[in-house]
């Protein structure tokens, strides 16, 4: 209901992640990415363990007083990869470790967490990437730095066959664990990505949904984490105009939601 009359939804995607002994900085999360007119629902490989538009970060303590916080522009990043049919463990761990490395190569990137895609979609995505990022700059010089140029066409392109960028500015609480996404709370849960498609003159019911789903989202502080949503800037991939990223506490979580909230037939 909520995003019904901008797009068309395809089948959701998950992923899971086999990499999961892996020192120092925060575990991989699962994602549930939705790709409007075509929904991917995507569980991550999460980040190292260490100790992770408009956003919500949402945890039982913080929720009563979320509307006075002090909130902090982020950049937010989605990649999806279409990977090879044959592709081996071994070649997709060298793909993600890779990816996953980056971050320790630049400046800017705040956090990282990608992993396999599970369910079957329409468009063949079978792997997916989130960042986050401090500033719009940061972005522009990750996707020009040399060692990530290195890493798409040594470790990633070699393995896929077509990918896709979504890149959108939002807000999160000027806190270090929802600006970082570390702590207890990113070790474990699922990331559900939405990626929209704005239909011709329907910016007025696309910000109404994102609004009615960002109300909707404060509502299950238990349930979620984080989400950040905003207008896509990459202009590679023109045919999307937004994206979200909603963090849940785990996937039985996301499922429930999936049955008893009125918005969720449409993404799950």
């Amino acid at each position: 209901m909520l995003i019904q009359s901008q797009c068309s939804v395809l089948s959701p995607i998950r992923l899971t992640n086999p990499h999961r002994s892996l020192p120092i900085i925060s575990r991989r999360a699962p994602f549930n990415a939705c790709r409007m007119n075509g929904a991917v629902v995507i569980s991550t490989w999460l980040g190292r363990k260490k100790n992770r538009g408009v956003t919500v970060s949402a945890t039982e303590e913080q929720s009563s007083s979320l509307n006075v916080q002090k909130k902090r522009k982020v950049v937010d990043h989605i990649c999806l990869l279409k990977a090879k049919e044959d592709l081996s463990d071994e070649e997709e761990k060298d793909m993600l470790d890779f990816l996953y490395t980056t971050q320790y190569q630049m400046r800017g990137i705040l956090s990282v967490s990608l992993g396999r895609i599970l369910n079957e979609n329409i468009d063949k995505y079978t792997h997916a990437v989130y960042m986050r990022f401090q500033r719009k700059e940061d972005i522009g010089k990750f996707y020009e730095n040399p060692f990530y140029l290195r890493v798409l066409n040594e470790h990633v392109l070699p393995y896929c066959h077509g990918l896709t960028n979504v890149d959108y500015e939002s807000e999160v609480e000027d806190d270090i664990i929802p600006i970082f996404r570390k702590g207890e709370e990113f070790n474990f849960g699922v990331e559900f990505v939405l990626l929209l498609s704005l239909v011709d003159n329907a910016s007025g019911p696309v910000e109404e949904a994102l609004v009615s789903l960002e109300g909707l989202i404060m509502g299950f502080p238990s349930i979620i984490v984080q989400s950040t949503q905003g207008l896509n800037f990459n202009p590679s991939s023109k045919e999307f105009t937004h994206g979200v990223v909603i963090r849940f506490r785990s996937r039985e979580f996301l499922f429930a939601l999936c049955r008893f909230t009125y918005m969720l037939p449409l993404f799950c």
